[in-house]
């Protein structure tokens, strides 16, 4: 069985570029979903079924760029790549010291808003870290606060049959995924690489 995963976090370059790869894999078009204001950045979701999206997340170029580097690396981005995920979770403070007892320093617990196309606003909390941990296999920790999950309104069409990931020392990763109470299977390989299987309209997909 899959963890919970709450989405993947597809890093790009560009926006509008992110989408269109996408499209033409999967079959299925992400539509706008926001601003991270203060942040730098914007994104596109699509559906991976109940409880699970993929997020497309790139600078977005009418906000100032932010003091501090935009997250997931995306300021040095070439090419889209599969970048990290989110773990959902409940008691996001509880969860994140538990992690911490077991050897695994989940970050701070930050509450975040989205501002979105039509005037609303999404609110959830997720922990951040200075740097990613396991080379972005490792996940953080999502909780959110409004009651419509964004896989409910975000494109459908796309399932996603398998999260694995590659790693030169899998058994630090595993040891930091334990931590936190997850189980990923993680093989041994020259770089990281996080590795997610997905089935559309256009056929089934592996994104790294």
């Amino acid at each position: 069985m899959l963890p919970r995963i709450d989405h993947l976090v597809y890093a790009a370059p560009d926006l509008q570029s992110g989408i269109d790869t996408l499209e033409e894999q999967l079959g299925v078009r992400a539509a706008f979903g926001g601003r991270h204001v203060g942040f730098g950045t914007h994104n596109a979701l699509l559906s991976l079924g109940e409880g699970t999206y993929l997020e497309i997340i790139a600078p977005d170029p009418d906000q100032p760029r932010p003091p501090q580097p935009r997250p997931f690396n995306i300021d040095a981005l070439r090419e889209p790549r599969l970048a990290t995920w989110a773990f959902a979770v409940n008691g996001i403070a509880e969860q994140a010291a538990s992690a911490r007892s077991g050897g695994y320093d989940a970050g701070q617990v930050v509450p975040m808003t989205r501002a979105l196309p039509d005037g609303g606003e999404l609110c959830w909390k997720l922990t951040r870290r200075r740097e990613a941990a396991g080379d972005g296999l490792v996940p953080f920790l999502i909780e959110w606060e409004t009651e419509t999950h964004p896989s409910a309104t975000a494109p459908d069409g796309c399932i996603l049959r398998d999260l694995s990931a590659e790693h030169p020392h899998p058994d630090e990763v595993t040891r930091l995924l334990s931590a936190l109470g997850i189980a990923l299977a993680i093989t041994v390989a020259g770089r990281p690489a996080l590795i997610a299987t997905i089935e559309g309209p256009a056929g089934t997909v592996v994104l790294t």
